[in-house]
């Protein structure tokens, strides 16, 4: 179904683009007798219209519209992610300042396409979930990788924003706080002897 849906979308693509620029000058500046390569740009463009439809519908219907999985940023990368201000069983040594990483994401016309039918019959928008997980995929690791040029051990207050640029484009911001964190033996081995301490208190 997807090759079937591509194909819609590449002809209306095509055929969109060809009837704007090459059909209307055509029409307005020769003969308004339509030329045959204009009638098959408009027979693209209704043609597309309809197999997106199609193949749309008939996925949803079967319920085999498949759900892709982003790999997070975080798995490839052994920094610390954290959305609270504290670490549990970690003390913080060092705040090392403000990071993040950024990135504006937009789909090409056909999945638009696409997503608008969807939008038609309902269901989960799949092309946009696509372009948003990338997104934040992007926008994750870029911020890793200011993190790790400041030696940090992990990124705590971590926060997602994203914003509408223009039509289907989109921004995602990621961003937190960078910090150094204490040796887990050295947290472990303070509060034991505090707790030595206390019992003899």
């Amino acid at each position: 179904m997807k090759i079937l849906r591509l194909i819609g979308s590449l002809a209306f693509v095509i055929g969109f683009f060809a009837a704007i620029f090459a059909g209307i000058p055509w029409y307005v500046y020769h003969d308004p007798i339509l030329p045959w390569w204009l009638k098959t740009a408009i027979y693209c463009i209704l043609g597309g219209i309809l197999l997106v439809l199609l193949t749309v519908a008939v996925e949803q219907r079967k319920g085999k519209v498949s759900e892709k999985e982003f790999p997070s940023g975080e798995s490839r990368c052994r920094m610390l992610l954290q959305n609270s201000a504290e670490v549990p069983g970690r003390q913080i040594t060092e705040v090392l300042g403000l990071v993040q990483g950024h990135t504006i994401f937009a789909i090409w016309m056909g999945r638009d396409l696409s997503a608008l039918v969807r939008l038609l019959l309902g269901g989960e928008l799949i092309e946009y979930t696509e372009m948003m997980g990338r997104a934040r995929k992007v926008a994750t690791n870029r911020m890793l990788a200011q993190a790790e040029k400041l030696g940090a051990d992990a990124i705590i207050n971590l926060r997602f924003m994203t914003t509408s640029v223009i039509g289907s484009a989109a921004e995602l911001l990621a961003y937190g706080t960078a910090v150094k964190l204490s040796n887990p033996t050295i947290s472990i081995t303070k509060k034991l002897l505090k707790g030595e301490n206390d019992e003899f208190h």
